[in-house]
């Protein structure tokens, strides 16, 4: 799984494509009919015999909070949980007044939240939702519904389940692929069951002579390989085909043959070419070493079986003017959940309503930054497609789905060719909404911030990371602290939501830069440049420049077995010596509330556990640069 509000995009690119070149091209998203299966009351009846069987030696007082609540209030669980599941899907939208009551769902772990919230500021709901807000407040309850019965679920039936990520330990940057095979061969669990019947039906539905499974991050690994190996079991010839973000970012020095045992080839980055050539090779109009970035068990002159890898240089990628648009044609959109996960604006678009996915630009324009896998494929390859293009694929999609909310999926929008795309959508009064990713450039200006939001932009995200001019030119961002003020404020002024991607524990940052970087994501919250961030703890990655040449950077690079399977994260060793865990949790204390409006006026030292030095930045140093940007633009 990845999001439960709307498919994962790989499928319909993929399927619209194929339709394009004659192909009959089928797509199914077991991930959220796997969940919906789940989440019924006989369902519910299989979840708690299998809790009962699994904690039948404990006592009431030793079990897991979730698993006590579930077990206690288990006729309302069962009762609440279809038409809870119906409401998320906006079929029963009556039923938000008896949600709001909170005397219809039971209430587990995930609802503390919501104290631990009111025990700060009040009556958290009445100030996210007000009092008019009915349908929100009862989508946030019905969200923490949710996730108490996933944790039910994680804890007493499938430690590998969740909500948007399945087994993700066994596969992420895992070198070995013995625990993933291990699993694999063992007993399946309660959601595999589930899981291969719905294969089971999809092969019997549409007869496929390929079957071809995209796996976007190391969450969706295992799962990807159940699937396999059910279709294997049920015909070991059909051809199992796999590929996606996981496999082109971590299977790039894949050595161990028994992954094939699950699948006949993995294709790395765009799938459209190499996909295209394997069908055609599959037809018997090409050789197997025509095959484009693909993977498939080879045999050397004495009978060695070894992974070989085709690279095949001389077929180009599909250029993104004749790739055309998705297809959503064999995806359930009416059966997707709008979710409340947390009250934060910015996480609330992710996860409510459905997006339609395009992609504006195949990789990034800028591509220097030192921490980014610059040197992989779907972000080293720069490839645009014309506004008009563009334009002509969103009217596609609206007369297809019938929403017009779009998602740009881009990993940085080129300005010039958004302005462009702006301005057409505005000539053909073409009416949508949508967001996406944005590189805190200078060009966006308050005019032309306006442009995008009169084009229907509703909200951005971009990179501040570190928030500390020599941290950010370590980095290559090409961006400045100032500068980043200037244009989130250009686009909150404009209507714009903005979100803030900030980082901690980059090489060589010491504890004064992220105290200075904590005051100035402070001052700029408060003077309203964003609404929305998160702290993320920096890791290298193999493909990033820190991770080629970490000694660029100060830092070491902890020895690491030579990978069979996957490969990403890297440990390093940095001189600097910085207590990154204690400074990230005061870190993610004081946005936490910073988000909440609260907080502003507490000095920095009042977020962390141990003393911390005082911010070296100057109280108006925001509003500054700020103000030099209304003295420019009037």
């Amino acid at each position: 799984m990845t999001q439960l509000n709307t498919p994962y995009p790989a499928t319909a690119y993929l399927t619209g494509f194929l339709r394009s070149r004659g192909y009959e091209a089928v797509q199914r998203d077991p991930a959220i009919e796997l969940f919906l299966e789940m989440m019924t009351a006989p369902a519910l009846e299989v979840i708690r015999q299998h809790v009962e069987t699994n904690y039948e030696h404990f006592e009431d007082d030793e079990l897991p909070d979730v698993i006590f609540t579930f077990l206690a209030e288990f006729d309302r669980y069962q009762q609440a949980v279809e038409p809870a599941i119906r409401f998320l899907q906006s079929k029963d939208p009556g039923l938000a007044l008896r949600i709001n009551s909170r005397r219809f769902l039971p209430e587990g772990p995930a609802f503390d939240a919501i104290a631990q919230m009111e025990a700060v500021s009040g009556d958290v709901l009445t100030t996210a939702f007000g009092n008019l807000g009915v349908q929100d407040k009862a989508k946030y309850l019905a969200t923490l519904f949710i996730n108490d019965l996933s944790a039910v679920i994680t804890q007493g039936v499938d430690p590998y389940f969740e909500v948007s990520r399945y087994g993700e330990q066994l596969a992420a940057a895992n070198p070995s692929f013995d625990s993933l095979y291990d699993t694999l061969m063992g007993e399946p669990s309660f959601s595999s069951e589930i899981l291969e019947q719905l294969i089971e039906q999809y092969l019997e539905e549409t007869n496929p002579s390929v079957v071809a499974l995209t796996v976007p991050f190391p969450g969706n690994m295992l799962g990807a390989l159940r699937i396999a190996q059910t279709c294997k079991a049920i015909n070991p010839d059909l051809p199992v085909v796999l590929g996606g973000g996981f496999v082109n970012t971590e299977l790039r020095a894949l050595k161990d043959p028994r992954v094939f045992e699950f699948v006949d080839f993995i294709c790395l980055d765009d799938g459209e070419r190499p996909l295209m050539t394997l069908l055609e090779y599959l037809d018997g109009q090409r050789e197997i070493d025509e095959l484009v970035r693909t993977y498939f068990l080879a045999e050397r002159e004495d009978g060695e079986v070894y992974v070989h890898f085709n690279e095949n240089t001389a077929l180009h990628d599909i250029p993104q003017s004749d790739v055309g648009a998705p297809i959503y044609d064999g995806l359930p959109l009416d059966e997707y959940l709008s979710l409340c996960e947390m009250l934060n604006p910015m996480h609330r678009i992710w996860s409510d309503g459905r997006w339609n996915k395009l992609t504006v630009a195949h990789g990034c324009y800028w591509r220097k930054c030192s921490f980014c896998d610059v040197s992989l494929d779907y972000i080293d390859r720069y490839d645009a497609a014309s506004a008009d293009a563009l334009v002509d694929r969103i009217e596609q999609l609206i007369e297809e789905t019938g929403q017009s909310g779009f998602h740009f999926v881009d990993e940085a929008l080129p300005p010039k060719l958004l302005f462009a795309l702006a301005q057409r959508l505005i000539e053909r009064n073409v009416v949508i909404s949508w967001w996406g990713n944005i590189r805190f450039e200078k060009t966006f200006t308050p005019e032309r911030c306006q442009l995008l939001a009169d084009s229907g932009c509703i909200a951005v995200s971009g990179g501040l990371e570190v928030a500390s001019d020599r941290l950010l030119k370590l980095m290559k961002k090409g961006v400045s602290v100032e500068q980043v003020a200037r244009v989130t404020k250009a686009f909150s002024d404009a209507g714009i939501l903005v979100h803030a991607y900030l980082m901690y524990g980059f090489p060589t940052q010491t504890e004064q830069e992220t105290v200075d970087s904590l005051e100035m994501v402070r001052q700029m919250m408060q003077q309203g440049c964003f609404q929305s961030a998160y702290w993320h703890r920096f890791a290298a990655t193999v493909h990033s420049p820190i991770g080629m040449y970490p000694e660029q950077y100060g830092i070491r690079l902890v020895e690491r077995p030579t990978p069979l399977f996957a490969e990403n994260d890297v440990e390093f060793i940095d001189p600097t010596g910085t207590d990154h865990e204690m400074l990230g949790e005061g870190l993610r204390k004081a946005l936490y509330n910073f988000m909440h409006g609260i907080g502003f006026e507490q000095p920095m030292s009042f977020w962390f556990n141990q003393p911390v030095p005082p911010p070296q930045i100057k109280p108006a140093f925001i509003a500054d640069a700020i103000t030099s940007l209304i003295t420019r633009s009037g």
